[in-house]
């Protein structure tokens, strides 16, 4: 998927989406294949970049803005900075690393909702093409572990209360336009929801119940 040059800017709705997960999931290989269609064959850590992608969405052009993170310790003051006006969140674990699937509820999560709890999130397992892998699971197997199953990755969607929960290969690009469907469908429903709640809100104004000034709850925080 490439950009359209030719598209006048404010043609198109614009949907800003920050990548986070632990370091070396595959958020890089994630936005480059999906960005590029090409798979990159060395890893290279990111602090933060940033890629873009156009797509034809229920008969209309979507922006995708799409923000690649560090997911390092020494990054975590840093990384938040990017946070600001976030229209979904890609949270990312491999299938091939259980560590970084517990690192989404222990870690991640908790990350995104200080800055920004009322902002969709879509869970992403990445590195399928390696779950049956007989090398990763040599290793698993001397840590007395295994792949992630698709039924663990569905059960911390529900824990988190992310929108969604999708798989992917990054490599193969197996189930890769999916998750970033996902991510404007988030953004999409998140919309209907505040503008129902906005409705509801002044319904009730209007049949006479009491309350001060409205206050609107911002979507993210700046800490």
């Amino acid at each position: 998927m490439t950009d359209d040059d030719s598209q006048e800017e404010g043609n198109y709705d614009q949907i800003k989406c920050v990548v986070v997960g632990d370091g070396a999931v595959g958020k890089t290989c994630l936005l480059l294949s999906y960005s590029n269609n090409e798979f990159p064959d060395e890893y290279i850590p990111t602090i933060c970049d940033n890629y873009s992608s156009n797509v034809e969405y229920k008969g209309h052009t979507v922006s995708l803005a799409l923000w690649d993170t560090a997911g390092q310790e020494e990054y975590d003051q840093l990384r938040p900075l990017s946070y600001p006006d976030t229209n979904v969140f890609l949270v990312c674990f491999s299938v091939v690393n259980p560590s970084s699937l517990e690192n989404v509820k222990s870690k991640w999560v908790p990350e995104l909702k200080q800055s920004c709890p009322d902002t969709p999130i879509v869970l992403v397992g990445s590195k399928i093409d390696l779950r049956n892998d007989p090398e990763q699971k040599r290793k698993l197997q001397q840590k007395a572990s295994q792949p992630l199953t698709e039924k663990e990755g569905e059960q911390m969607k529900v824990e988190i209360g992310a929108n969604f929960y999708r798989e992917c290969s990054a490599k193969t690009m197996e189930g890769l336009a999916d998750v970033f469907e996902c991510v404007i469908e988030a953004h999409y429903q998140h919309l209907l929801s505040k503008k129902d709640t906005e409705s509801s809100n002044n319904q009730n104004s209007k049949s006479g119940k009491k309350g001060g000034k409205d206050k609107k709850k911002k979507d993210c925080l700046i800490m």
